[in-house]
């Protein structure tokens, strides 16, 4: 099971650090491994949230996202995605933004610090929606009851999740935006963040509103389905919902590919800490973004969010924290290591919420059973 589902993972890491002794000798093997593993840690969450939505998926869009959704991942936005932003913020070309990127390291680097604040708002709102979301939903299990019941007694207003989202992105514009990454010739960002963090929140509305109507609509097909499958046998004709399908499993995997692309951009940024080689940078997240793929699957197989069921709220509080983080980077340089383990402690702690829930029904079961027995016994059965 490990082997087949991280199979690709370990050929693409082979594959990657021949590549970078190749490239840079041993120098860029170290920086390619440590760019593997601050992916790893970066996007762990990313992971979990993931598994949440692609379980909705069958097996033929499962390899999808292991295929052309890696594709896009690896070399979209990992490779392609700071070459243009480049190319936007300095109104280059697309052949002289990666001859920038090639050749001048340094100053790729710094049009890309220069373009962080409309990357952050960008990514900061849609992360910050998918969390707003999940907390304001009033769910079955609850991690943190003394907190997310009242939440989602507040969640039952409406718009309440865009009107929080719109107000911390206006404060964001007036408070960090104003001062942040000033340079000679440049006005402050204010206004850049406004209306990147717009289209972050308008992204979030279309993408996951039709992701969110057809996944609707696969639900309606599926309780109508094998009361049509048998007025179809009776008619001779069977009837297909692969269309249907296909339109909810299409957006889906949109919205899938859409939160990547969220939650790489502190992965993007951070790498310039480690390199500013773009092929090394390339390399590095490559590998680590395989990783987060293969384990959002063995997640999904193996039926991990089904088991420890808090693992699901552990990784959108990780997504909270990590929209907080994004903004707050507009001004404050925020350490990668402490953006990491603020999801990995999250994540730890709802997976260890989980097994101690999992021993507590086990136990109560246990004592259910024993007051059954004792029961039969008294009875004479």
């Amino acid at each position: 099971m490990v082997l087949k589902t991280f199979g690709w993972s370990f050929a693409v890491t082979a594959l990657g650090l021949v590549a970078a002794v190749l490239f840079g000798g041993w120098t860029a093997f170290g920086v390619v491994a440590i760019l593997s593993i601050l992916e790893i840690s970066l996007s762990f969450d990313n992971a979990v949230v993931n598994a949440g939505i692609l379980k909705k998926m069958n097996a033929f869009w499962q390899k999808i996202f292991l295929t052309i959704g890696i594709l896009i991942a690896v070399f979209g936005m990992r490779l392609v995605f700071p070459v243009v932003i480049v190319a936007i913020s300095a109104q280059l070309g697309p052949i002289e933004a990666v001859d920038l990127a090639l050749n001048q390291p340094k100053r790729y680097e710094e049009l890309v610090t220069d373009a962080h604040p409309s990357i952050a708002a960008f990514g900061g709102m849609f992360l910050l929606m998918i969390f707003l979301d999940f907390i304001f939903e009033d769910r079955d299990i609850k991690w943190l009851g003394w907190l997310e019941r009242p939440l989602a007694k507040l969640g039952k207003v409406d718009m309440l999740s865009v009107c929080i989202a719109l107000i911390v992105l206006l404060i964001t514009s007036m408070t960090f935006a104003k001062e942040a990454h000033l340079h000679a010739g440049h006005a402050d960002k204010a206004e850049t963040v406004l209306l990147s963090g717009v289209a972050g929140l308008i992204t979030y509305m279309i993408v996951g509103g039709l992701s969110g109507y057809f996944e609707d609509k696969l639900e309606e097909e599926e309780e109508r389905e094998h009361e049509e499958e048998e007025e179809a046998k009776r008619a001779g004709k069977p009837v297909s919902a692969v269309q249907l399908a296909g339109k909810a499993a299409f957006f889906m995997f949109l919205y899938l590919e859409v939160l990547d692309a969220s939650f790489s951009f502190d992965g993007v940024i951070g790498a310039f800490a480690i390199t500013n080689d773009i092929v090394l940078m390339a390399l590095g997240l490559g590998i680590g973004a395989m990783y987060v793929r293969s384990l959002t699957v063995y997640l999904v197989r193996q039926g991990t969010l089904d088991d420890y069921v808090y693992l699901e709220h552990g990784a959108h509080y990780a997504i909270g924290a990590l929209a907080a983080i994004l903004l707050i980077t507009i001004q404050y340089q925020i350490n990668e290591i402490v953006t990491g383990l603020i999801g990995v402690v999250l994540i730890g702690w709802s997976f260890w919420s989980s097994v101690r829930r999992n021993k507590a029904l086990a136990a109560a079961e246990g004592k259910a059973d024993s007051s059954d027995d004792k029961a039969q016994v008294s009875s004479g059965v």
